[in-house]
Parts: structure tokens; sequence; C-alpha cells
């Protein structure tokens, strides 16, 4: 266990270190560390963490029985605290959970996976084909970090970030290396690269999706190429980049993950060393085919959504990067399905299909739509979703024209509003709504804009439930309430349309 001078030391050897004062205190052991003041107890080392933080948070940790805090700023307390006064407490933070846990990260194979759209389904595709190689060896679980879940192998728990902070991520690191872990999978978001979350960890593998304009206000993104920069400097930390020439930029994107020991390829078009051809949907099943030069293999996928063969095709990268033979590969993908992501009902007369996703940006809305057209020629095509509050303007523009232009109709409905009026985000979307001349309704509640719009099918439609996946909570103000999931909401309306539509048969027969 390190005492206060060693943390010190840490940060002195990073440059970091601005003043200190360690009051003859400088053995005192730490035996926690914690930015949250109510999760402070005997000999914590407190993080004074945020643009919001108060004195008042340091106050009260320091009665819990913290002994010494690290912060952008010197506090002035009644008794002798002893303090670090740090340039960053971004970057400081990992240096300092890095080595409270032990360094864990380097005792685990660590793949990382970036871009805008398709993170959450690409961790899963790798887990499980990591997961087939390891059982076949008898060897434990990977364990993930994604934006639905975190599994250590201590525990799996709902995820409030993407990429949680430095002490909570590397907590979760170590819970892996305990359980006899040995490969690790997680989401990189732009935010966790850009606020140095993932600082100090080398990736064995590092994954780059694709990218177009999103986060971009000020609370996340000044401009694109902010967002640009951050997903790119992913590579700084990466030994084997896994880039999509099929993305856009990916001349620069390619260029940058030259920064790595070596990389690999993969696409759809050109040359890639991870070549995906012959795309096709028939019998409700998704199936490509692979050529790189150890193998040609043929693969089915469980999910539907073209774009889901640029997910496996990262998958398929992610996994050759790492030796795993190919029939594992294909096992792994033929079976994964992911919570929230192109989950699919079908009413009993086979008239309305309802699929459940997270698309939340323009790239992701673009794709889905493309799928949707191509999966479904004939059918009417009805949206429902909505943009969060105080973050990622871009998106009602985007959103709205982009379902405003291939729907028949709109419902616009609640998404995390936040402090603002969700009203005005509505009526803001709406606004691009009528520039395309799709007709929309707006009500608030999305159970219950489900419920209308599932009683209003008459002909073969596809309902499109977009935006949240499969969270189950909505943001008012500063509180995120506990909410059922647009797939239970789903379900309800499926068993009543089912229930009427029966009725209507019997009534008529």
């Amino acid at each position: 266990m390190k005492n206060i001078k060693q943390y010190l030391d840490l940060l002195m050897e990073e440059g970091l270190v601005v003043s200190y004062n360690l009051y003859q205190k400088a053995k005192s052991p730490i035996y926690h560390m914690t930015y949250g003041s109510g999760d402070a107890k005997e000999d914590t080392l407190f993080l004074c963490k945020g643009a919001a933080f108060k004195k008042d948070y340091l106050l009260e940790a320091l009665q819990r029985g913290a002994v010494a805090y690290v912060s952008e700023q010197y506090y002035g307390t009644e008794e002798e605290v002893p303090y670090i006064r740090v340039k960053s407490m971004r970057k400081a933070m990992p240096v300092l959970a890095k080595a409270f846990y032990g360094n864990p990260d380097e005792e685990l194979f660590l793949t990382g996976v970036t871009g805008t759209k398709g993170k959450t389904t690409t961790v899963y595709y790798i887990r499980a084909i990591m997961d087939e190689y390891l059982r076949a060896k008898q060897e434990k679980a990977s364990g993930l970090i994604s934006t639905i879940e975190t599994c250590d192998g201590m525990s799996c728990e709902e995820s409030k970030l993407t990429t949680p902070e430095s002490p909570e991520l590397f907590r979760h690191l170590k819970n892996a290396v305990d359980a006899g872990i040995s490969h690790m999978t997680m989401e990189v978001s732009s935010q966790a690269l850009k606020y140095h979350r993932v600082r100090k960890i080398k990736f064995d593998v590092g994954v780059f999706l694709n990218i177009s304009e999103d986060h971009i206000s000020p609370t996340e993104h000044e401009d694109f190429e902010d967002y640009f920069s951050a997903k790119l400097s992913l590579f700084k930390q990466t030994k084997t980049a896994c880039v999509n020439l099929d993305s856009d930029q990916a001349k620069r994107v390619l260029a940058a993950a030259r920064m790595s020991d070596q990389v690999i390829t993969f696409g759809t078009k050109g040359n890639p060393d991870i070549l995906g051809s012959n795309i096709c949907m028939k019998d409700r099943t998704l199936s490509f085919d692979v050529e790189c030069r150890e193998f040609r293999q043929h693969f089915t996928l469980a999910m539907h959504g073209m774009f889901n063969v640029e997910n496996a095709l990262a998958a398929i990268a992610a996994a050759y990067a790492m030796g795993i033979p190919v029939k594992y590969m294909a096992a792994g993908l033929a079976k994964t399905k992911v919570q929230g992501r192109m989950e699919e009902y079908v009413s009993a007369d086979g008239r309305l299909q309802v699929i459940v996703d997270f698309a939340h940006n323009r790239l992701s809305f673009e794709k889905l739509f493309d799928s949707v057209l191509m999966e479904h020629p004939d059918a009417r095509i009805v949206t429902i979703f909505g943009c969060p509050g105080g973050k990622a303007f871009n998106r009602r523009r985007d959103l709205g024209l982009i379902a405003g232009l291939f729907s028949e109709k709109v419902y616009l409905s609640a998404d995390d509003p936040g402090i603002e009026s969700p009203q005005d985000i509505a009526r803001e979307i709406g606004g691009y709504l009528e520039v395309t001349g799709c007709p929309y309704e707006y009500i608030e509640d999305r159970g219950q804009a489900i419920q209308r719009a599932i009683q209003e099918v008459e002909r073969k439609t596809v309902l499109l439930v977009l935006g949240k996946g499969n969270e189950a909570r909505q943001k008012y103000g500063k509180i995120s309430y506990k909410f059922p999931t647009d797939g239970e909401f789903v379900q309800i309306g499926i068993r009543e349309y089912n229930r009427r539509h029966m009725r209507r048969s019997a009534i008529a027969g």
C-alpha cells in the first residue's frame, strides 16, 4: 500500500505538481481513493474533480476520514491537511488510480473500440469471439466495459458512462485481474480520450470504426476537429490498430494509425487486409463472406442491419490481430445479439415490425434508414425519436432532416431533455421535419408515443423506435428517473395490437 509521498513522487515524475505540503504526514498510508465526498472514509486520498467542485465537498470528505487531497487549487482548512496541487486533475487521476490499483492494465490483454457509431455492438462481437476461444481453452470468460453494462468478473452492473472515470476504470480492471480474467474489451468514447480517462493505458488492440460530426456542444467538443482529434488519439496508446477503410476520413485515420506498432485494415471496398463481400439478407438471415491472407470464410449474423457487417468486420479484424482461429470468429458472430441494438418485434399477422435501436446521431440514422429501406422496400416507415437536452445540438437538424426524408410519419418524444424543455427540443426538430414535408406529432411520454404509433398501423409498417436502446432511465432536470425500456413499451403495444386484430378477424370470420 502506497503512502502520500509515493503518490506525490508519481505526480512529480509526470510533471504535474504545482505545489504541495505534506505537513509531516508523508508516510501516511492510503487505503482508499475517491472523488465522491460521500464515498470517503478513513485513510482516503480525496480527488477534487470537476468544474462544479465546491470546498464543501472536501470538508465532507475530511470529516469522513480523508487524510489528504489532490486538487488544482489550494483550499485553506482549519487543520493542516496534506495537499498536492496539480496542473490538471484530469491528467493526475489516471496516474493516481493506476498506481492505487497496482497497474492492473498491464496484466490484461486490452482491446479498445472507438467511433461515432457501432462501438457497443462491436465490443459485444469481440467479446463473443474471444469467449468462444477462451472456452475452448478452458479459460475464464473475458470482461467488458460498454455503454450498456460493465462486467469485470466480480460483478456485472449497469454502466453510467460509456467509459468510466479513471478511478472506476482501474477498479474494474483490478477486479478483472483478481477474478482471473485475462482479456477485456471496452468502448472508448471521445470524452474519455479528450479528458484523459484512459491515460496511462496501453491497448493491445485499438479499433477505429468510423467518424461523423457528433457530440459538438459547449459541454462536449467545441468543433468537429476537436472531436476527430480526440478519437484519433487512441492510436497514441495502441499496439495494433484496426482501421475501417470504408469510413469517411479513412486516409487521415490510416495516417494516424501509423503511430501504432501494427495496422490491420478492414472494409468492403479496395484492398483491405480483411475484405468483406457478398453481403446478403435472405430468409431473415444476414450473411457475408470474408477473405484475408489466412482464410476465406462465410459468416452469418444473428442481428439484422446491413451496417452490422461493418461492426462484424471490425471484430474479425481485432480477433485476427489476436491470432484467434476463424472457427471461433464465425461461432461468436452467429449467436450474438445486443440489448437495444436492432431489437426486433413482429406482430402475429406479420403486418407490423418494430425495431428498437440506439441510433441517435447522423451517421447511425443514415445507416439505419439505408438498411431498412433495402430490407423492407414495400413497407411504410414510421419513426419515434427525440434529442437530448444541453448537448449535441446539431442532432436536432440532422435527425429531423433524415427522419423526415425517409419516414411517412414521425412521432417526436422525450429523450433525456435534462434542463431544457422537451417541447422546445421537439419544436426545433419539428422545424426541420417541416422542411421535408413529413407529418409529425409530439407526444412527450415515450410509452404513449409507442402505443399511438402501433394503434395507427393499418398496412405493412416498420416502426423505428430510436435513440434510447435498452436504457431504462429518462433525465429530467439533473435527475435520471427510472423508466421502462422502449422494448418493454413495444411488447405491451404489440400484445394489444394482436388482441385487437384477433378480435377483428374473429368478427369478420
